[in-house]
Parts: structure tokens; C-alpha cells; sequence
């Protein structure tokens, strides 16, 4: 793909040609073109602003906007009927294996009493972070 693409369709420019052929890209700019390029957010490799997949190391850089969001209050209530839902809900589906052999383990340990204490702290800490994790999925801090 090429770095620069044409900015006005009516000029008839083959912009990747001209390019090659060594104009200065300030000029270029000038013309009418505009840059069609970013930085991969894993590597810092400058990719082409459309990659969906890195070229240069892999890693997924883009995802549709409909995909990749998460409603943070669907997010708690999953995590509020059964723990780890809501992690499961929000593509962390490792965490949220996790999350519920920890609230298997501290059910189990309610015969020693300490269950009673832990498993509520745990079980608000899961709609917690359930609901932030949805957030900043949301924000694209976090990339599932």
C-alpha cells in the first residue's frame, strides 16, 4: 500500500507513481495529498492507518468499532450472577476461568469460616473489575 494517497480524486494524479519518481514530500503535501499512515501501538513500526494486523510484528492493531465494545453495566451484571461472567463477557476469557476457580475454592472455604469474609470482598472486586475492564475496552486502553 502506499504511504500517500490522493487527497482530491479530480486532480487524475497517480500518486504512488510520483512518488517513486522522488518529489519532496513536503510538496507533495502541498499538492494534496495527505499521510495515510500511523505507528503500530506494539512494535512502533509506521504502518498504514486501514492494517487491521500488524505487518511488521503481527499483533492485532485495529478491530471494527462494533466489535470491540462492551457494555460496562452488562459487564457487572454478568459478574454479579455468577463470578467471572462478566470477564468472560468482556473477551478475557483466561481471567475469567480464573476468577471462578476462585470463587470455587472460597464457596468451598466457607466451612472454615474464612469464606464468609473473603468471598463477598471477592465477589464486589469481580463486578469492580468487570465494569472497569469494560470501560477501558471501550476507551481502547485495553485491547481483548
Amino acid at each position: 500500500m502506499s504511504e500517500w494517497v490522493q487527497w482530491d480524486d479530480e486532480q487524475g494524479y497517480d500518486v504512488e507513481e510520483e512518488y517513486e519518481r522522488g518529489y519532496d514530500v513536503e510538496e507533495e503535501y502541498e499538492r494534496g495529498y495527505k499521510r495515510e499512515t500511523r505507528f503500530c501501538q506494539h512494535c512502533g513500526a509506521k504502518i498504514h492507518t486501514e492494517a487491521e494486523i500488524c505487518p511488521h510484528c503481527g499483533a492485532r492493531v485495529r478491530r471494527s468499532r462494533s466489535a470491540s465494545q462492551k457494555n460496562p453495566g452488562l459487564a457487572a451484571a454478568f459478574s454479579f450472577l455468577f463470578v467471572g461472567l462478566g470477564q468472560i463477557y468482556n473477551g478475557q476469557i483466561g481471567k475469567g476461568i480464573v476468577f471462578f476457580l476462585i470463587g470455587i475454592i472460597l464457596t468451598i472455604s466457607v466451612v472454615i469460616i474464612i469464606g464468609f469474609i473473603l468471598y463477598p470482598v471477592f465477589w464486589i472486586y469481580n463486578i469492580y473489575d468487570a465494569h472497569n475492564t469494560a470501560k477501558k475496552i471501550n476507551a481502547g486502553e485495553i485491547i481483548v
